[in-house]
């Protein structure tokens, strides 16, 4: 880590223009190949797969985009003829609409009846676009959105609904991200009081998450990356890139401060500091990796996506930044600081204030304080035991959005099942199969929540046939996942029973509950692989027992409670409308895989940076007491202040108006702020006060096979070597520093 420092400091113009170089190209090759974002659901193997499959072979363009144009009057009815006309004549333009495939009235056919509700108050037609959704161009999915409600007149709403539709409530700008980058410049101007050092961490996160922000874009064209996968990697970039920046650029000024020149400082930093980060990152990076074991696509993009911001971030960090230190000079401190080293000569920096008389208080009451913090994270992690995994629909967008409105009048026109229909495909061979296939439409019927079913509609080659079923209950209602398994498992069965037609489930609802289960069934071995790879990083780093596993513990609990905070905003709506995030819903299957992944790593960090200070400290001295003391008082402010700017990143990407992202910036907020105020500075110091020296514990038969990963400096480790040789010995190390330090602490 020293030798890249030196490079850099020494070649800084060539290090910055080298970073600068990256960030533009990538953006450029990006900005010429274009979005190619997917949100894949499929799962291989499963029923609503096959069905998918199915149908869009048996059926040229049934995998085509369809949106719904639905319109309501207040006064009168739909079979008007002011509004037939009026809304004919609207239908006519949107067929001549590019990109458009056929629309279909219900105010022609036979069939168009059941498109106007029996109260003749609204109606819908159905759109069909020549792509599919990740393929139709905004422009045309907004062409269809004014075309439609120029239609609109008094006592005439018109509301459209879609996926295509959605492209154009898509959040436009990065409000969210300038806003969180405002606040993170605000808190480290605070915390530095020097401006140049302030607008280093935000320069370097900037250059590093906008070139993985591109890098992203490009990654889309040769795997299948979620459309949500960008905004996920800027914000934890920003996050984790603002703080890591923060951390270097503190151990930098603290060597300023003790005399030492800015490329040393500089050097120190990157050598020191610099490994903590290096270690961090690459937790966190194997903690995103742990969703490759899953071989879920859609899952494996996301991953590899995080994890190449989290790896240009950490790069970053030890490259650009150390280059940049050595651009702004001794302006790292504060005018105020620069003429108090000029005056008075370097000088010991020992924690004062509230830092330290916190980290004594701690010392006194270790298990009062312990079991308050305990009780706060279990009675957060309650709401966790009610979790609903689902996926969230337009029902739930903000009531403004046209999108939920034409939801609403749909389900009310209709009944709520209408926005949620499961596809039954079926394949033939034989008169058996058509005579069994022609029964099923009244055992459908006659089956306990089925509202409506369609006629049979076959392909041209007679093989394949689907018919639609309207549950009576919405699509995100647990009373519709009991319908899909009462059809797999009981009329289905018994319908195809003597014969070989073959009838599959498909649908929004059932390919969601289908995604959902697989997630649940490798759920607890990804938990498990990502526990213990991150249990075994940090047993190599500070060769204990003890300390890995109360990470996991604490992981655990900062994960459980965060996801208590998401189940009472998003899943029972407490405060969601208010915050523009739509009405209560399910939580997203593939949230807990990522948010478990994403908050292992940032639970990570902070436990490397608060330990590893405690660490070098025991290594030193062999005092437990005051080794936890010490770390506790020299860490807990960077970290609170990093925790300040991290929650605030997060918190302003419910600004994106996307209910995932707001979900990931809740729950990611939520879970740093548990964990830097909760866990780090108040039970985990606890804990490590109640067990003593039983924190660094490790058999001397492990110890001798474990390789050795050092993240402390080489002095501490020297100490310990000399203090192992001098058995019952005791040192005094830098007596008068520990009487100052309980002196301030009072």
């Amino acid at each position: 880590m020293a030798a890249i420092a030196r490079w850099c400091i020494k070649h800084r113009l060539a290090a910055v223009l080298l970073w600068l170089a990256a960030f533009g190209g990538v953006t450029a090759a990006a900005a010429v190949a274009g979005g190619a974002y997917s949100n894949d659901y499929d799962a291989p193997g499963t029923e609503s797969g096959r069905a998918t499959a199915l149908l869009e072979a048996g059926f040229q363009g049934a995998g085509d985009d369809t949106d719904t144009i639905v319109w309501h009057t207040d006064r009168g009815s739909v079979r008007a003829i002011a509004v037939e006309e009026r809304m004919t004549d609207m239908l006519d333009d949107v067929a001549e609409l590019p990109g458009i495939a056929s629309v279909v009235s219900p105010y022609d056919g036979p069939g168009g009846a059941s498109r106007i509700s029996e109260d003749g108050h609204t109606a819908y037609a159905v759109v069909t676009f020549h792509e599919q959704a990740d393929d139709i161009p905004e422009s045309q999915a907004q062409a269809l959105v004014d075309t439609a409600k120029a239609a609109e007149a008094d006592g005439l709403q018109v509301e459209l609904g879609g996926t295509a539709v959605a492209l154009t409530e898509a959040p436009g700008g990065h409000l969210a991200e300038a806003v969180g980058v405002v606040v993170a410049a605000v808190v480290l101007l605070l915390a530095f009081g020097s401006l140049a050092a302030s607008l280093l961490p935000i320069a370097t996160a900037l250059v590093s998450v906008g070139t993985a922000y591109a890098g992203i874009g490009l990654l889309g064209h040769v795997m299948t990356v979620a459309d949500f996968a960008p905004m996920l990697g800027m914000l934890i970039g920003l996050g984790v890139g603002i703080d890591y920046a923060l951390f270097i650029v503190t151990r930098h000024r603290k060597g300023l401060k003790r005399g030492l020149s800015v490329s040393e400082a500089a050097e120190n930093a990157v050598a020191t500091t610099g490994r903590a980060v290096v270690f961090a990152g690459a937790t966190v990076c194997i903690a995103l990796l742990g969703m490759l074991i899953l071989r879920l696509s859609f899952l494996n993009g996301v991953a590899i996506a995080a994890c190449l911001t989290v790896v240009l971030t950490v790069a970053a960090s030890v490259t650009l930044l150390p280059a940049l230190l050595s651009f702004i000079g001794p302006r790292a401190l504060s005018r105020r600081e620069r003429r108090h080293l000029a005056e008075h000569g370097p000088q010991p920096e020992l924690p004062t204030g509230f830092a330290a008389r916190w980290a004594a208080f701690v010392e006194r009451h270790p298990k009062l304080l312990g079991a308050v913090a305990a009780v706060v994270m279990l009675v957060l992690a309650l709401p966790t035991f009610s979790l609903h995994l689902g996926t969230s629909d337009q029902g739930n967008n903000p009531a403004t959005a046209t999108t939920r409105q034409a939801y609403d009048l749909l389900a009310d026109g209709f009944g709520p099942g209408v926005n949620g229909p499961l596809t039954l495909v079926a394949t033939l061979d034989g008169a058996d199969d058509r005579l069994a296939l022609r029964e099923l439409p009244d055992a459908l019927r006659a089956t306990s929540g089925v509202e409506t079913v369609s006629p049979i509609a076959y392909n041209s080659s007679g093989d394949t046939a689907v018919l639609t079923v309207v549950p009576a209950s919405s699509p995100q209602s647990q009373d519709t996942s009991d319908l899909v398994d009462r059809l797999r498992q009981d009329v289905l069965p018994a319908a195809e029973h003597g014969t070989s037609l073959d009838v599959h489930v498909g649908g929004l609802t059932a390919s969601y509950d289908d995604f959902a289960e697989i997630i649940i069934g490798k759920l607890p071995l990804f938990v498990g692989v990502v526990i213990t790879l991150g249990c075994l990083l940090l047993l190599l780093a500070f060769r204990s027992i003890g300390i890995p596993l109360k990470a996991a513990l604490m992981n655990v609990a900062a994960v459980a409670s965060s996801f208590g905070i998401v189940v009472a905003i998003f899943q029972w709506g407490w405060g969601s409308e208010l915050l523009g995030l739509g009405s209560a819903g399910p939580i997203e299957p593939f949230l807990p895989v990522i948010m478990v992944s994403v908050l292992f790593g940032l639970s990570m960090d902070y436990q490397v940076f608060l330990v590893s200070r405690m660490y070098e400290e025991w290594l030193e001295t062999g005092d437990n007491r005051r080794a936890v003391r010490v770390g506790l008082a020299e860490t807990s402010r960077v970290i609170n202040s990093a925790a300040v700017i991290m929650i605030s990143v997060f918190l302003a990407f419910v600004l994106s108006g996307d209910r995932v992202i707001a979900m990931f910036g809740i729950a990611l907020a939520a879970a740093v702020a548990l964990d830097a105020f909760v866990l780090r500075t108040l039970l985990v110091p606890a804990l490590m006060h109640m067990l003593g020296g039983a924190n660094w514990w490790l058999p001397r038969w492990l110890d001798r096979r474990l390789p050795r990963i050092s993240i402390e400096p080489s002095e501490c480790r020297e100490a310990a070597d000399a203090r192992a040789k001098i058995p019952g010995q005791l040192l005094t190390v830098r007596t008068e520093e520990i009487e100052d330090v309980r002196d301030i602490a009072g």
